[in-house]
């Protein structure tokens, strides 16, 4: 299940891989009843649908998420067989959910050096242009950390900040996909979503990987990461368990959109 050598050029040309096939039927049915009730879990407590945000090391079923093989296998042949997996986000909007992310990057958001991050995008729902697929500038992770500006109103952001895109950029593409599916991003390409004005939820877990050679300062950052492939000889990621059931706690909120 690797990615084949054409894949990998793909995306390092292009910033990204997708769709790629990561669960079946069986699988794709239990991610998301497993969503739905955390969801639920976190609406009785007031919490809205985005607050699902580091729960990968104390809720079994992200953790199993995050370790699938398909993933495990297609991320290995970008980051090769020693990495972690230092954060997971449920981004789900709703129907008719207001909310867009501007076009923004996720490295420098990010307190991590050097800036080595692969994301994987799980649609826990179908995902399309109708119900707001994350959309992406192909090639954009080429022109490095780009210019932030404070976002204005008229943008409707989650984030505080948007970039404008490059003048010679490709058009967007649509991340489009079938629940279960998953895609692969660099952490410098330029990406963003409008809001979902569909009678349909749109919803899928992105799960943050790195090298475990990737360093943070930041005190947190490292407590809550899962060994995917290989190992850390310098001890710096405080490496997890798997968790013995979905007991939601410690989330670890970290700062991105998609």
């Amino acid at each position: 299940m690797r990615l084949t050598p054409s894949q990998i050029d793909r995306y390092h040309d292009q910033g990204f891989l997708c769709p790629l096939d990561g669960f079946s039927s069986a699988e794709t049915e239990r991610n998301r009843a497993a969503f739905a009730a955390l969801h639920a879990r976190f609406q009785r407590d007031g919490q809205d649908s985005y607050a699902i945000n580091g729960y990968h090391t104390s809720c079994r079923s992200i953790y199993d998420m995050v370790m699938q093989p398909a993933i495990i296998d297609a991320v290995s042949s970008l980051l090769g067989d020693h990495f972690i997996a230092w954060g997971t986000h449920f981004f789900c909007k709703v129907p008719h959910d207001p909310k867009s992310v501007a076009w923004h990057q996720d490295a420098p958001y990010w307190p991590l050096t050097p800036m080595a991050t692969v994301t994987a995008w799980i649609a826990i729902d179908d995902v399309d242009v109708g119900n707001s697929a994350m959309r992406v500038i192909p090639g954009s992770h080429r022109h490095g950390i780009l210019s932030k500006r404070p976002s204005r109103a008229d943008e409707h952001n989650v984030l505080s900040t948007s970039i404008d895109l490059p003048s010679d950029g490709l058009p967007p593409t649509a991340f489009e996909m079938r629940a279960g599916q998953f895609s692969l991003h660099h952490d410098l390409l330029v990406h963003g979503s409008l809001p979902n004005t569909s009678d349909r939820r749109r919803c899928g877990l992105t799960v943050r990987y790195a090298p475990v050679t990737v360093r943070t300062d930041n005190q947190g950052w490292n407590d809550s990461a899962i060994l995917c492939r290989g190992h850390d000889p310098s001890g710096h990621w405080r490496c997890q368990p798997r968790p013995l059931a979905d007991e939601p706690r410690h989330g670890h909120r970290i700062i991105g959109g998609n």
